[in-house]
């Protein structure tokens, strides 16, 4: 008798702001098991609560747990497993060159003992001087990040780094993004993404505006960051093809080694895919869906689905915060959106993302800070309801009890700004802050589910001017492809359609389509043959995404009117508060006030 060897089947590894996660995928993209673990974060007293940091010894033990456990519920044998891709925030990990081990970024000694917290979370804001710096040059590289470095990008936590580590220390440091330190940990190699080095850390690819090395000497240098010049950039990866070797996404970065197979419960050798940032994995996963818009469902027998499709397709990758994903054949510039960024995704393509710095976290926000908040918790955990649900509920029970045409008539005389965190597109101003016109003494469950109303349709009307925005410079965005777990929220979901006027599609693995992505990467990975070379990321993605359902603007001429009405109001709240600001400033220069914070 001959025994049938086991089918092929991929692992994808997801790290957000607050979890890990592992999925297992088959040939055709079924996911088999899905595996969440929480990872720790701590905010330094010492520094008001603007440091954000985590570990990658924490991080990679998360990940080793949900990699077991997948293997151990889809009873899939491990010798199956013939691929690996990771995902994960884009955070900065240090390492030390000479011994690999963490280097702690907690200042202002760096050197607690066993603290091996390396990681300077993405939300991190710690470098906004140092963000200011790099901007005031005014270097050409900054064109292709939306005209300015963010404060969430990886040179200013880098230069903050350099700033404020003891010297001795800061010879000793190697960098990665954190999606480039997990396929470190994984196959011992220097390998970098130019996912990662492209879209965070001011690589230019060779021959974009005449990029010889990709990275920028002259650029480094001038905001003091000549040391990463040395050795032939060794801090950052080296020199693609001289000293270093960076990959577009899900290209073969090498064979699992035998420290990390161990841990992971896996036979070494697996093929280890390059990784991307979270967001751009949640592009995988949702933009290759065939489609065929009908008032039903995508259709999974839509034809033709070839990457020009990809071009009016929006991924918008939405949990802690929201991210904005545009691919385009040829470079467009878009102030205030990041990139355009060459090889991230598809060879010779161009990606664009624009964002917003809270969202999922910015309701959360809201709502626990509102008087009426554990209260209402406590009714709908009564009635087996997470709090999201539970408001949908009430808001819906509010239309009907007040005879009001549609849920966003509640909200026509309230006006919300929800800019908490700065704004990352299309004002890349990381001064932008919040706003209420229409605010009362109500402290109750009706003044606090308007609230709620409130901050999802400033993130639709933010949305529509994301969109706006990419296409005035020349995108041609006709739908948006919703990831991540604000998916499940049917109101907010109704109120982006109908705010931007376009079909919102919805993935068939709502809670997994980042995940889902990266496990796509550990296909292409796999489909590596003698020489190094890899299926099309696109054919993969065609294969193995999964239809899912459309959500439709309202069609209600009125709400529509309503929406647009608030839209304009929502420009204005977004332009006074510029204003006024540079009324204020201009107002205490010279005098004694001005600097004072």
């Amino acid at each position: 008798m001959t025994l049938r060897s086991a089918p092929d089947h991929y692992i994808g590894i997801d790290v957000g702001t607050g979890s890990a996660r592992a999925c297992i995928i088959d040939t055709t993209g079924d996911i088999k098991a899905l595996a969440s673990e929480n990872i720790k974060l701590w905010q330094p007293a010492s520094y008001g609560g603007t440091h954000y940091e985590q570990s990658t010894t924490d991080i990679w033990n998360a990940i080793c747990l949900c990699v077991r456990s997948v293997l151990a519920t889809s009873s899939i044998p491990p010798t199956s497993i013939r691929g690996i891709g990771f995902d994960a925030t884009c955070s900065l990990a240090v390492f030390t060159h000479d011994t690999d081990a963490p280097v702690p970024v907690t200042g202002p000694d760096f050197t607690n003992d066993g603290n091996d917290r390396n990681v300077i979370l993405w939300l991190d804001h710690r470098p906004l001087a140092e963000a200011e710096a790099i901007n005031a040059t005014g270097h050409p590289l900054l064109k292709y990040v939306g005209g300015k470095m963010s404060v969430e990008m990886e040179i200013p936590k880098v230069l903050w780094l350099k700033n404020n580590m003891p010297e001795e220390l800061w010879e000793r440091c190697k960098f990665y993004d954190l999606a480039d330190a997990l396929t470190h940990i994984a196959t011992g190699e220097e390998t970098r993404s130019f996912c990662s080095a492209v879209c965070k850390q001011g690589f230019v690819p060779v021959g974009v505006d005449g990029s010889v090395k990709g990275w920028q000497q002259d650029f480094l240098e001038n905001i003091g960051l000549g040391d990463l010049v040395e050795n032939d950039f060794r801090k950052m990866g080296g020199v693609n093809g001289v000293s270093g070797n960076f990959l577009s996404a899900g290209e073969l970065v090498g064979g699992l080694c035998e420290k990390a197979a161990k841990e992971l419960g896996l036979p070494a050798g697996i093929a280890i895919g390059s990784g991307v940032i979270d967001a751009y994995a949640g592009w995988i996963g949702t933009v290759g869906a065939k489609v065929k818009l009908s008032r039903d469902h995508l259709d999974e027998s839509a034809a033709p689905n070839d990457v020009s499709q990809a071009f009016t397709r929006l991924a918008s990758v939405a949990g802690t915060s929201t991210c904005h994903l545009a691919m385009s054949r040829e470079p467009v510039f878009v102030p205030g959106v990041w990139g355009p960024y060459r090889d991230v995704l598809i060879p010779d393509f161009w990606m664009a993302e624009g964002g917003q710095s809270a969202t999922g976290e910015l309701i959360k926000h809201m709502l626990e800070t509102h008087a009426a908040y554990d209260e209402t918790v406590k009714e709908a955990e009564a009635v087996g309801k997470n709090i999201y649900d539970y408001l949908n509920d009430h808001l819906r029970h509010l239309k009907e009890e007040t005879k009001a045409p549609s849920i966003s008539y509640l909200g026509r005389h309230f006006f919300f700004y929800g800019d908490l965190w700065g704004n990352r597109s299309p004002i890349a101003d990381p001064n932008m802050r919040g706003a209420i016109i229409g605010m009362s003494s109500d402290k109750s469950k009706d003044g606090m589910v308007l609230l709620y109303y409130s901050t999802m349709e400033f993130i639709a009307l933010q949305t529509r001017q994301i969109i706006e925005a990419m296409n005035k410079a020349g995108h041609s965005i006709l739908s948006i492809f919703m990831s991540g777990s604000q998916c499940q929220n049917e109101i907010l979901m109704d109120l982006i359609a109908t705010a931007c006027d376009m079909p919102v599609l919805i993935p068939r693995y709502v809670n997994a389509a980042v995940v889902h992505g990266a496990a796509m990467l550990g296909a292409k990975a796999a489909s590596a043959d003698k020489d190094g070379k890899t299926e099309p990321l696109w054919d993969i993605m065609d294969r193995m995404s999964k239809p899912g359902k459309v959500v439709w603007s309202s069609g209600d001429p009125a709400e529509k009117k309503l929406l647009d009405t608030k839209y304009e109001v929502f420009l204005d709240q977004c332009r006074t508060q510029q204003e006024y600001r540079k009324k204020i400033d201009e107002a205490l220069k010279g005098s004694t006030l001005e600097g004072v914070n």
